[in-house]
């Protein structure tokens, strides 16, 4: 490989690639104190053992009705794949990227041993968490720069983009689309991954670039304030996590008349347990029980106006 080619490394947080994965993937997810702290280091894996054993069937079954497995790994190889043709056929340098995952292969570390073997002096991690969080972005990223100093490897990161203008665009443009599967104007409901509320509470940024992005992509909709709202899902631990929950907002809203109801993945730039199975199904069921109608604007994926939002992330970085 060229001297000169950049590796950029998407960043993410992986997803168990069968049903057999399921159970280490949780532990590596349980067992990261950067997201979730479960009583005193000591007794942290112990704890997260007996979550994990108390999940795993629900968790498995959850998997099983989406395929048996997590799409995001397949996705976000599809995300790197066109955003290297993008970047490659832009005469503006030479670059190779790869997916780089913190819970499940391909893992970070794997990813930036083989790029070093390949050649590449010059990394970018692009982390694909528009809105910062320690929990997400932060955890992520400190395995990554952590990798690349250790290898000898020069970096910069991407940490988050929950107010560039061409991501606000192109969240705006998938919205416009969810609308019109609507018979009427629907009220919106975004919804973000949720985190235990201690985070907020010692200052990380989450809510406030959540909230950010929400407030620059309405004003970007036109859409009046009584018209939208915001709330959090996919809670795990025996913690107290933000509010409030989704679940418990499609209850309230259909109680205030609400019939048309688009959910947005707000946090989400790709499909996963949390959109194919949390809101396709469970929040579908859930609406239908209270005779709503529920939608559900697309993730990114592999939309070019998306893969123009990474390029346009990188070239700014440089």
């Amino acid at each position: 490989m060229d001297k000169s080619t950049t590796g950029i490394v998407l960043l993410n947080m992986g997803g168990p690639d069968s049903l057999g994965a399921v159970k280490p993937f949780l532990k590596n997810l349980f067992n990261d104190r950067d997201i979730i702290r479960l009583g005193p280091s000591f007794l942290h894996n112990s704890i997260a053992s007996i979550i994990i054993w108390r999940r795993l069937k629900k968790t498995l079954h959850a998997y099983s009705l989406i395929g048996g497995k997590s799409p995001l790994t397949e996705i976000t190889q599809r995300q790197a794949d066109a955003l290297q043709g993008a970047l490659n056929s832009g005469g503006l340098g030479k670059y190779r990227v790869s997916v780089g995952m913190r819970y499940w292969h391909p893992f970070i570390a794997e990813t930036l041993h083989r790029l070093k073997a390949e050649g590449v002096k010059d990394l970018i991690g692009l982390s694909l968490y528009p809105q910062y969080s320690r929990a997400t972005s932060g955890s992520t990223i400190k395995v990554f720069e952590k990798t690349a100093r250790d290898i000898g490897l020069s970096y910069k990161t991407i940490t988050s983009w929950y107010d560039h203008p061409d991501y606000i665009e192109c969240l705006a443009h998938t919205i416009r689309e969810g609308m019109g599967l609507c018979d009427v104007r629907p009220f919106v409901l975004f919804s973000a991954h949720s985190l235990p509320k201690r985070f907020i509470d010692e200052g990380d940024p989450y809510v406030r670039h959540t909230e950010e992005t929400v407030r620059l992509v309405t004003e970007n909709l036109g859409l009046d304030r009584s018209g939208y709202t915001l709330a959090y899902q996919s809670k795990t631990g025996p913690v107290k996590w933000l509010e409030p929950t989704t679940e418990d907002t499609i209850v309230r809203l259909s109680r205030e008349g609400v019939k048309d109801l688009l959910i947005v993945p707000v946090s989400f730039v790709s499909d996963h347990i949390e959109t194919l199975y949390e809101i396709d199904m469970l929040y579908k069921q859930l609406a239908e029980g209270l005779n709503v109608r529920l939608y559900r604007s697309r993730s990114f994926n592999t939309d070019p106006r998306f893969i123009e939002v990474l390029k346009v992330l990188v070239i700014q970085c440089q």
